[in-house]
């Protein structure tokens, strides 16, 4: 019966660190760039943020398409409460545009971007005024 203590013992500690380590990695809750194998992607990420008052004040519930401009195919997203979006996009040249709504103009948009499979080109960021 003395031996039933220390093998106790070790399952509890064995289960607390098993939980402890699944909590730990679940609780990144981000991507990591760079990782993954990119020979077998076949799209890529463009990302940014849509804000105004010269950047401190995100712009919610917009629409951002990203339209290649070899094939004028659109892929489209809605900005978070962050103003942030994230488009995944075959590889390609492509346009960003934002929606506007009346009396509104844009200070800041990002240039065509050439997107490889397996990117993420992240800082698309468009700034508008009113």
């Amino acid at each position: 019966m003395q031996r039933a203590a220390p093998v106790k013992a070790f399952w509890t500690a064995s289960l607390v660190l098993l939980l402890f380590s699944a909590i730990s990695a679940c609780s990144m809750n981000r991507p990591i760039a760079g990782t993954g194998d990119r020979s077998t992607a076949t799209s890529g990420t463009v990302a940014g943020l849509v804000s105004t008052d010269a950047g401190r004040t995100p712009v919610t519930g917009r629409k951002v398409t990203a339209t290649n401009t070899a094939t004028n195919a659109h892929f489209d997203a809605t900005t978070s409460t962050d103003g942030g979006y994230t488009i995944m996009v075959p590889a390609g040249h492509y346009a960003i545009d934002v929606e506007l709504r009346e009396g509104e103009r844009l200070e800041k948009r990002p240039q065509p971007t050439d997107v490889g499979a397996g990117d993420l080109d992240s800082g698309r960021d468009f700034l508008i005024t009113r």
